[in-house]
């Protein structure tokens, strides 16, 4: 072998490698995520803590709601607790739990207060100045 191929080999094997690095490298940071901590069944949550896009957790019934835990509503004249009506407010020492694997699986999948990145982007990058 001549001088010149063995120099185009090293560089053609450089060149790879840094392209599968940058690919790599712009895969991963495609799915990192950026905002809030996830939501888990690990953590606990009190009642009316609220997720945009998720709604309210009901710690009682260790999910998310659309309306926060109790709410009355004037025109029903009913309260809403765990995903339904009643005619009183719901009653219970529960004040704090964490939610089920489903509540999170939704929570996670419908909440808007994350930025999600994903192939296809050029960047994730946010930037602000102050």
């Amino acid at each position: 072998m001549g001088e010149k191929t063995v120099k185009r080999r090293k560089r053609s094997k450089r060149v790879r490698l840094i392209l599968l690095s940058g690919l790599s490298a712009g895969a991963l940071a495609g799915c990192e995520r950026s905002g809030p901590p996830a939501i888990s069944t690990d953590n606990v949550y009190t009642n009316d803590y609220h997720v945009p896009g998720v709604g309210y957790y009901h710690a009682p019934f260790c999910a998310w709601y659309q309306f926060p835990y109790n709410h009355y509503d004037p025109q029903r004249k009913s309260y809403f607790y765990g995903g339904k009506w009643g005619p009183a407010p719901f009653e219970s020492f529960t004040n704090i739990s964490s939610p089920t694997a489903q509540a999170v699986a939704q929570a996670e999948a419908a909440r808007t207060d994350i930025v999600r990145g994903g192939f296809g982007r050029t960047s994730g990058s946010h930037w602000g100045y102050a």
